[in-house]
């Protein structure tokens, strides 16, 4: 996650991707709608016509989906100070429950369930995958030295000579600043008294 933008613009970024997400996989289905229930002749041009008049809402639902998921994993992240999967699980629960607020209680307690769900499927699915690749890149990374070296590689001598991880930075700043010419620890370039 730290290759994405800072959380305003990560907003925008998400609402944009969404409606692209949408309106690409709208297209598919509402062509697919189309062309299936037309009259004989007519498959093209319905077609075309299905896409054009569909295809535009369903990106603006997939947007509106997107910019609130986006909205509540920033509101998360930053009242905990961390960036993990619960945000994201979190704000799909909260996402799925606002989408369902005019349906009432019951609507909103399932959405938020199903949303949750869903979110912790994709968040496991993206743990297990990240896993499995970084031991597949270990072996290979293994035996390739092997290969060039013509002798197994001693792991345990190899963790003695590497530095010490650089911790990632912190794009919330210090919200515990007391000094009043400063807010999250950036200086506002006022005079101290």
């Amino acid at each position: 996650m730290e290759d994405r933008e800072p959380c305003p613009w990560r907003i925008l970024d998400d609402v944009g991707g969404a409606f692209l997400l949408g309106s690409i996989g709208g297209s598919i289905v509402h062509a697919f709608k189309g062309w299936r229930n037309a009259p004989k002749g007519k498959a093209i041009v319905m077609a075309f016509n299905q896409v054009r008049a569909r295809s535009p809402v369903t990106g603006g639902n997939f947007a509106i989906w997107g910019g609130l998921f986006s909205i509540f994993d920033c509101s998360l992240t930053a009242i905990r100070r961390t960036e993990d999967a619960w945000n994201a699980i979190a704000s799909g629960g909260m996402t799925g429950a606002v989408l369902a607020a005019r349906a009432g209680p019951r609507a909103m307690v399932r959405s938020a369930a199903v949303g949750a769900v869903l979110l912790a499927v994709i968040e496991g699915a993206s743990v297990f995958l990240q896993r499995r690749i970084a031991e597949w890149q270990k072996a290979s990374a293994k035996k390739q030295y092997e290969a060039i070296h013509g002798r197994p590689l001693d792991e345990d001598a190899l963790v003695d000579k590497l530095e010490p991880p650089v911790p990632p930075p912190v794009w919330h700043g210090d919200a515990g600043s007391t000094d009043p010419t400063t807010v999250a620890g950036m200086d506002l370039g006022m005079d101290r008294a």
